[in-house]
């Protein structure tokens, strides 16, 4: 006995999607064992669309999560803006970064002699960035001063000795007060060209900031240090600047060209790393289009499983029709059918996603322990963790686009099912 003969009498005259709409639609995703296949067909469509936007909103939530980490680390630890010399040293590098900190906007402005050497210690070597700067000037910078994790800054300037990060201590296997050897070949000129210069420094504090680059590559030590083993004497390098909003650097950068005593060529976090963050930007978009397709595959099976239920029902529609249901009516029936599939889909994908985005960390360290493996490997991903910020705004956009796909892939089974001739489909049935 058909599920129309099962039901209550359908009204006449009544108003879209009415309670018996609701009943039929209903009962038509119950499973029934002559049904089965179409049951199935719906099984995977409603997985497939829940998978396709749980992953979407944990990659998308991930993603931000990168660029948002990365970001925060790099300009954290470099600077907004650098300024730089034009026709002679910065030699008069305290008064124009004096000048450079009254700028409206400006937080610090940090001179720095920076130079390239080869870090060696009995166990390894590995080469690094070596940054001079001052006491006051290191423990201001974000994530170095708050990030000791063993030693002290305290008299930073009183003694020759380094802070480096815990990687690369970890790579020349030192500890605080171990001696690492710094080879430049900035050295002495001499008849014979230029001497490499080596000098062994004691190693006075350990910072860990959380991306393995900067981790194993940044040596920190005194101005003055570093002023004579570069050959810099009386100068420095760059004037580094911190902003108050590292967003809006372009209003600062007219300031300072209009009030910087000197010539300075000016440069910001944005054009130093500007290929390194379009990249992730690409790959953000690709992620997105390429996770698309798992929901746009999942809402294409909602289309044959509802082919398949509207020929499985011929009788019923025949049925229906000759009872006095409308075309619309029946088309209704079977929109509520498809589209339950994708919004109970979309919805169990949005819990689960948001949940997974959540508890990532948590989950994998669990997958770390069941696995015995590091599954987020620092060295290789730049983080030593992997990061999650969820963006309301994309996980609107995941599940607005998953509904629309799914209230579409309804509509042409539903219109079959309405331009049944009752006539012909009860001949069918």
């Amino acid at each position: 006995m058909s599920d129309v003969a099962d039901s209550a009498d359908i009204p006449t005259g009544t108003k879209a999607f009415a309670g018996f709409e609701w009943q039929l639609a209903g009962r038509y995703l119950r499973t029934r064992r002559r049904e089965g296949f179409v049951s199935v067909i719906a099984g995977f469509s409603f997985l497939g669309i829940m998978l396709g936007v749980a992953t979407l909103i944990i990659v998308m939530s991930v993603m931000n999560g990168f660029r948002i980490e990365l970001l925060s680390k790099i300009v954290g630890v470099n600077g907004h803006i650098f300024a730089t010399p034009i026709d002679r040293p910065l030699d008069d590098f305290d008064p124009v970064a004096a000048r450079l900190r009254a700028i409206a906007g400006v937080k610090l402005a940090i001179p720095l002699v920076e130079g390239q050497a080869l870090a060696s210690s009995q166990t390894g070597n590995s080469g690094v960035l070596v940054r001079g700067v001052r006491e006051g000037d290191i423990k201001s910078i974000p994530f170095i001063g708050g990030n000791i994790v063993s030693g002290t800054l305290e008299g930073f300037d009183a003694t020759p000795g380094v802070a480096i990060g815990v990687r690369l201590a970890n790579a020349l296997g030192v500890q605080v007060g171990d001696t690492i050897t710094l080879v430049t070949p900035q050295g002495a000129s001499t008849p014979f060209g230029t001497a490499p210069r080596i000098k062994a420094y004691p190693v006075k504090a350990l910072f860990q900031i959380g991306m393995t680059e900067f981790d194993g590559t940044f040596v920190y030590m005194p101005l003055s240090e570093a002023q004579a083993y570069f050959n810099r004497e009386g100068d420095v390098n760059v004037i580094e600047i911190f902003v108050d909003n590292p967003d809006n650097t372009q209003k600062v950068r007219d300031a300072i060209e209009a009030n910087a005593p000197r010539p300075l060529v000016l440069s910001d976090w944005r054009q130093r790393n500007r290929s390194f963050f379009n990249a992730l930007e690409v790959e953000r978009n690709v992620m997105f289009i390429i996770l698309t397709l798992i929901v746009l595959v999942a809402a294409l099976n909602i289309v044959s499983g509802l082919i398949m239920l509207v020929k499985d029902k011929t009788e019923d529609i025949a049925i229906m029709r000759t009872m006095g249901a409308t075309a619309g009516s029946v088309m209704r029936v079977f929109l509520i059918t498809g589209a339950a599939i994708g919004v109970v889909g979309t919805l169990a994908g949005f819990v689960l996603g948001l949940a997974f985005s959540h508890y990532i960390k948590s989950i994998m360290a669990a997958l770390n322990w069941i696995t015995g493996a590091n599954l987020w490997d620092p060295t290789v991903r730049f983080l030593s963790d992997i990061p999650s910020v969820i963006d309301w705004r994309d996980v609107v956009s995941v599940v607005a686009m998953a509904l629309v796909l799914s209230l579409l892939a309804t509509l042409y089974p539903a219109w079959k099912a309405a331009r049944l001739d009752p006539v012909k489909a009860l001949r069918m049935g």
